[in-house]
């Protein structure tokens, strides 16, 4: 005869459902939208991530950049050395709140085919960054 230990089931009809402010890494590095790419670049391996958020001159979030996407602009036929992330940002990225469901956000990020995206508060300032795991 095998013992078999039996759980009781949970009565309580709501369930956790976790947030974007659950699984978010801090906002890391964040850096001015008038940086030249070369310069981001060289942020970005002093700190070992593979993105950046991009803030305005009000220090509100602009987007996020990648190494991928800075170094296809440096390695582009245009690029300059006075080539600013604003530059390259382009339209603004899909951002995601704090209180945002994991399963909107995974959504919104298959939608718009990113591997991360911003968290901003009601403000539109940068509280972190929601990254697929590697």
């Amino acid at each position: 005869m095998t013992l078999v230990q039996m759980q009781p089931r949970s009565t309580n009809a709501t369930t956790v459902r976790r947030t974007v402010a659950d699984a978010m890494d801090t906002a890391g590095p964040q850096v001015c939208d008038d940086m030249t790419v070369e310069v981001a670049l060289s942020v970005m391996a002093s700190a070992r991530t593979g993105h950046m958020l991009v803030c305005d001159d009000s220090g509100l979030c602009a987007g996020l950049v990648t190494q991928s996407q800075l170094t296809a602009a440096r390695d582009g036929s245009a690029y300059s050395d006075r080539v600013q992330l604003r530059d390259i940002l382009g339209d603004r990225e899909p951002f995601t709140s704090p209180g945002t469901t994991m399963a909107e956000a995974g959504h919104m990020m298959f939608d718009s085919q990113v591997d991360a995206l911003p968290v901003v508060d009601e403000h539109g300032s940068a509280l972190g960054v929601l990254a697929l795991a590697r």
